[in-house]
């Protein structure tokens, strides 16, 4: 590992490189469609390597109870519900009774690893009380999975938190980082004979910047200032979690002669600048600065370094925070372009796609290329890789198959460049609920029809036989 000093320095001036290098002072990278076609999927992979599907406890699981809940029955000040069409959750994919039909889905997959939330309002719906019934529920999915040869990985904090953590504050509550190590540790003591692979929080920088920046997530606030003190806190707690469950956790479920492995999703996305103007650069740079890197700058460093101009500084030691990566979790989507605005409020705004791509139902542009760019990029830190995310929302589900050769394509590209990628996880599994976009955003491998199947049968997507070819060129399906 590099020293701090070091690290600083790369994270800062490869940060800056990076918006640079796409703002056409360089050749955009382009991928030939041909050579995508012809490409043998996973070429080279190392032995072990990671192939699977992820989702979230509240998407998919239904019954939950937490500050999302809350927050799916409100309205904005103008009227508009938080959610599309005014959705909410509700029973969503009933996956808390019928997660053995998920595991029947990874197993036809021919998935090795499933990456899938546990609900912390479900297991500790009061301060200090545990929901053993709840435990035994989590631990009944995890045996099946080992039983099924497939490796669970669970994330302990996505999005959601438990009401009496949300009434005191969320994650502004001075409590809550001990408080969510504490959960952590006790997960880590439950499931630790059936989990080596823990992701203590999910994309820490989406949810700074829905919940404090855009106001669109809860608790609907739009403070910088309050958005750098979050990201502190999530850091802090991230921390704090680490070392409970590399405590806790003392059981080598899987045989490798490690207990834990430990990390986070972060999502990751290329800043680049909307035109060749300077200020687009500049603020492309900050932009990544702030979203792609605080979080993991302090891993690298032991030092909290949060940066938006003119609204938070914050620069303090926490060495604690050092060295609780085993491995970096990689969610990737799209790129975003930027255009920069000096001395104006909306100093940064996103431009529209510029029509050279496609697009996913959600309006993302489709840019394999910059999971290459990001994975070499994060490489130099170090740490092993591990995509965490990758998707599309396609209802039709026609071009998700087109969409995962391309984005396989990019990571083997990566590793053939020197990045140490140790797997890649699809997002989804099945259709959910996805956040303020409600039912709309259809991400599963397989779909749903939750209007009109009681039963919420899970129907594969013609994508589900480009994973099996993935997933016997890594020999996991005959």
């Amino acid at each position: 590992m590099k020293t701090a000093a070091t690290t600083a320095a790369l994270a800062l001036t490869a940060t800056v490189t990076l918006a640079l290098a796409m703002s056409g002072c360089h050749k955009e990278m382009t991928f030939d469609p041909a050579a995508i076609t012809a490409h043998s999927l996973f070429a080279g992979a190392p032995r072990g390597f990671l192939l699977g599907a992820a989702t979230s406890a509240h998407q998919i699981e239904g019954g939950t109870h937490n500050d999302w809940t809350t927050w799916e029955k409100e309205h904005y000040p103008d009227g508009r519900p938080h959610v599309a069409d005014g959705a909410s959750a509700g029973r969503a994919a009933d996956s808390w009774n019928l997660w053995r039909e998920d595991v029947a889905a990874l197993q036809l997959l021919g998935a090795n690893v499933y990456r899938l939330g546990i609900e912390w309002s479900r297991l500790e719906p009061a301060p200090g009380v545990w929901d053993q019934a709840s435990a035994d529920r989590y631990r009944m999915m995890f045996a099946a999975l080992r039983a099924a040869h497939i490796a669970p990985m669970v994330t302990l904090y996505h999005f959601t938190l438990p009401p009496w953590i949300a009434e005191r504050g969320g994650w502004e509550w001075e409590g809550t980082p001990a408080a969510f190590a504490e959960f952590a540790g006790r997960a880590g003591a439950a499931f630790g004979d059936l989990v080596d692979l823990w992701c203590t929080i999910n994309e820490p920088n989406v949810f700074v910047t829905k919940g404090y920046l855009s106001a669109e997530w809860p608790p609907g606030v739009a403070d910088p200032r309050r958005a750098g003190a979050v990201m502190r806190a999530l850091i802090i707690g991230h921390a704090q979690a680490t070392a409970q469950l590399r405590a806790r956790d003392r059981v080598d479920a899987d045989g490798d002669g490690r207990a834990t492995s430990v990390g986070i999703a972060q999502n990751l996305r290329v800043f680049q600048p909307a035109s060749r103007h300077p200020v687009d650069g500049i603020v492309a740079s900050v932009a990544s600065s702030f979203y792609n890197d605080s979080f993991i700058d302090a891993v690298a460093t032991g030092r909290i370094r949060i940066s938006l101009p003119t609204a938070v500084s914050i620069n303090e030691s926490y060495p604690a925070a050092r060295g609780t990566f085993d491995y970096l979790g990689v969610n990737y989507y799209t790129r975003e372009r930027v255009i920069g605005h000096l001395g104006r409020k909306d100093v940064y705004r996103r431009a529209p796609p510029d029509g050279s791509r496609p697009v996913s139902d959600m309006g993302w542009e489709i840019y394999p290329e910059g999971l290459t760019q990001l994975l070499l990029h994060y490489a130099a830190y170090e740490w092993p890789l591990l995509v965490t995310e990758n998707g599309l929302a396609d209802a039709r589900g026609d071009r998700r198959p087109d969409f995962l050769r391309a984005h396989i394509y990019a990571l083997d590209q990566a590793r053939a460049g020197g990045a140490d990628v140790t797997g890649y996880i699809v997002w989804s599994l099945i259709d959910n609920f996805e956040w303020s976009y409600g039912f709309q955003g259809r991400f599963g491998l397989f779909t749903i029809d939750f209007a009109g199947d009681p039963a919420l049968t899970r129907r594969p997507t013609a994508a589900v036989a480009t994973f099996q070819e993935a997933a016997r060129a890594l020999g996991l399906r005959p």
